[in-house]
């Protein structure tokens, strides 16, 4: 399985990327690290590097990454892009995710 990317995420993320005047081999890291308040938080950050290890995809002319470890926890997930009345952020969507806190950016497996 692979990490995905919603339209309206990769519209989002193109938007940033633009906005910080980011290169097309700007890629997407997706990861997770201890912690958060309940156990897991993801990380979302932008990366130049893509390590030899590292799960790849491409979704919608983005290049998401995901080191070996933190694969293991986010494979088969989503990444949505939220922008309502109420909220607006990336939303995470994460079958392997036992329970999650309720803003949504951490979890436990």
């Amino acid at each position: 399985m692979s990490i995905t990317l919603t339209e309206s995420a990769i519209k989002e993320l193109d938007r940033i990327m633009l906005e910080q005047n980011l290169s097309k081999n700007t890629c997407l890291r997706l990861g997770v690290r201890g912690g958060g308040c309940s156990g897991f938080s993801y990380i979302l950050e932008f990366d130049d590097t893509v390590n030899e290890v590292d799960q790849v995809n491409e979704h919608g002319g983005i290049t998401v990454v995901c080191d070996p470890k933190s694969f293991l926890y986010l494979s088969g997930m989503s990444v949505d892009f939220e922008n309502t009345l109420m909220n607006r952020g990336f939303k995470f969507i994460n079958p392997n995710a036992v329970k999650s806190c309720g803003c949504g950016e951490s979890f436990s497996a």
